[in-house]
């Protein structure tokens, strides 16, 4: 990846192209996670809010939550939060609501 120079020829765009190119050839979000299985497990479960519109008050929320879940990581713990904030069932409730549903058959 090519470091742009202090002279001002920085394109954002170019950068961050070149950048995910660098991580998906070294895999390096993979490395990161492999390096720390079998590690001491942590993770901050996320808010559930899938039903309703969202306030300021998630923003701060969440904001610490991704900071804790990123902090451990870099402490060297195995953080996976591949199965956090799923939100099915209140979809599912709420889709139901919106579609007339009356049964999980009319699905």
């Amino acid at each position: 990846m090519a470091v742009p120079n202090a002279a001002g020829d920085l394109d954002p765009v170019a950068l961050e192209e070149s950048l995910i190119s660098t991580w998906q050839e070294e895999d390096t979000f993979g490395q990161q996670v492999n390096s720390r299985k079998g590690g001491k497990p942590s993770f901050f479960l996320k808010a559930p809010t899938a039903n309703g519109k969202p306030g300021i008050h998630h923003v701060v929320a969440r904001t610490y939550k991704d900071l804790v879940c990123r902090w451990k990581a870099m402490e060297g713990h195995f953080v996976d939060e591949g199965w956090l904030g799923t939100h099915g069932l209140p979809v599912e409730i709420e889709v139901q609501k919106r579609l007339d549903l009356m049964s999980n058959e009319e699905i």
